[in-house]
């Protein structure tokens, strides 16, 4: 790992918002930057050769079931991708070296599999032929594209006024993500589907509809200058004509929206990060929800119900809350607050990547963990998926699409380095105003 210099050097935000939200204290600073750079070196020292990507998981155990230690993955690349902007930025590692793996990177998207402009979930990292999610999903997936381009947008915009070199590598960011064809996932409907395969077709049979972590598709399938959908496919899609609305109060927090399949307290956190890593949820509104006050809310009461521990398990309390999709004792679950969703899980990306919304609580487990349990918990590329004290389970296994949200929504709190950049793209102003969104950025 490397260590840097301390300092809050930052993107100037052109809408200056958020000036108010606090930001962490100075006495934590280095433990704040040392958890930030360690889980940066998932991408750099841990990404697959070859490709340039970040690795689907990595397990320091040496186990991989699946075969599977050279997986690249689509979605966690994209968050691969901005995690590399937040190192040059900070000085992990130098600029120079970022645009050679970035090079690297774009060279392997260019060649790899992709229909219909959309990339797979996975890739095998040697060859970039895809590696089937499951059965019929071998084909495209909208939803883990839609993050990839996320990071190439933010790449486009953070070197696009550079050198000679540094264009060209804005421009082949640029061509990757307009080559998208959103409007063939519609499938002929006013809807987003997330997946077709070559051989398969529609078969997956899964429209996008109702609240979840995919808003970033629809904002981008509007926003594409190519191949981009009507306004109405956002509305009749995902919005379900109006359907999405729902007034849900628990533990003393409202929510605007109906979270699939999670209704009661809301979904599992990383809801609240995937689609807001690039996308700026501060003052961000539209006819359906404030989507500031929606992350907030949705953190709060996942660290409310972790403190107030229903269920009675072990470890769970003000110094260490937060339940997402992580692995699980028994596989991989999508753990959230509920009776049937808790499984006394707990991952630290849940709580580290809310850091914009609860910087007191995301801090206090942050430096809990790190100086209390870092022996059980912490490794070399920051801390492990999750944890169980009910099960003494400890698996020193990490997964991308965990690691990512750390190092940009930590970053995004100190700096709102990735929320300037994505933000800045013209494309994005113009689609949420054809969605007649409200943002300090379109003022």
């Amino acid at each position: 790992m490397v260590l840097f210099a301390i300092g809050f050097n930052s993107v100037k935000n052109q809408t200056e918002v958020n000036s108010s939200q606090p930001k962490p204290n100075l006495d934590d600073t280095l433990m704040y930057q040392q958890v930030q750079a360690a889980t940066f070196q998932y991408f750099w020292n841990g990404a697959e050769p070859n490709s340039g990507l970040a690795r689907e998981r990595i397990h320091l155990d040496g186990v991989y079931n699946q075969n599977d230690q050279n997986v690249v993955t689509s979605g966690g690349g994209g968050f691969g991708i901005m995690a590399l902007l937040v190192g040059a930025h900070r000085g992990f590692v130098t600029r120079a070296d970022v645009v050679e793996r970035l090079e690297r990177i774009m060279q392997f998207l260019e060649k790899a599999d992709r229909f219909h402009g959309a990339w797979p979930h996975w890739w095998h990292g040697e060859t970039g032929k895809v590696k089937p999610f499951s059965k019929k999903d071998d084909g495209g997936d909208l939803v883990e594209s839609s993050f990839l381009a996320q990071g190439l947008l933010c790449v486009r915009q953070y070197f696009s006024n550079g050198n000679r070199r540094e264009r060209k590598l804005a421009e082949r960011a640029d061509k990757l993500w307009k080559e998208i064809d959103f409007d063939f996932y519609r499938n002929g409907k006013n809807v987003l589907y997330w997946h077709w395969s070559p051989q398969y077709g529609w078969e997956m049979n899964f429209p996008v509809s109702g609240y979840n972590e995919c808003l970033i598709m629809y904002i981008l399938a509007v926003a594409s200058p190519t191949h981009g959908v009507d306004p109405v496919v956002y509305h009749e899609g995902w919005a379900k004509n109006g359907g999405i609305k729902k007034e849900i109060k628990a533990l003393g927090y409202d929510l605007q929206l109906s979270h699939n399949g999670a209704t009661e307290y809301g979904g599992p956190l990383f809801w609240a990060h995937y689609s807001y890593l690039g996308l700026d949820p501060r003052g961000l509104k539209d006819k359906y929800a404030d989507y500031w006050k929606e992350n907030v809310h949705q953190s709060l009461i996942n660290y409310q119900w972790c403190v107030n521990n229903p269920l009675g398990f072990k470890g769970y309390g003000k110094n260490s809350w937060g339940l997402t999709s992580s692995y699980s004792v028994k596989g991989y679950a999508g753990h959230a607050p509920g009776e049937k969703r808790d499984k006394g899980v707990i991952a630290p990306t849940a709580a580290l990547s809310s850091m914009p919304y609860t910087p007191k609580e995301s801090m206090q487990a942050l430096k809990y963990w790190y100086t209390e349990k870092k022996s059980l918990l912490f490794g070399e590329y920051g801390f492990y998926d999750a944890f169980s004290e009910t099960a003494n389970w400890y698996p020193q296994r990490y997964l991308a699409i965990d690691q990512g949200p750390i190092v940009v929504m930590m970053e995004n709190h100190r700096s709102g380095l990735i929320w300037n950049l994505f933000m800045s793209a013209p494309e994005i102003k113009t689609a949420l105003k054809k969605l007649e969104f409200e943002s300090p950025w379109l003022k």
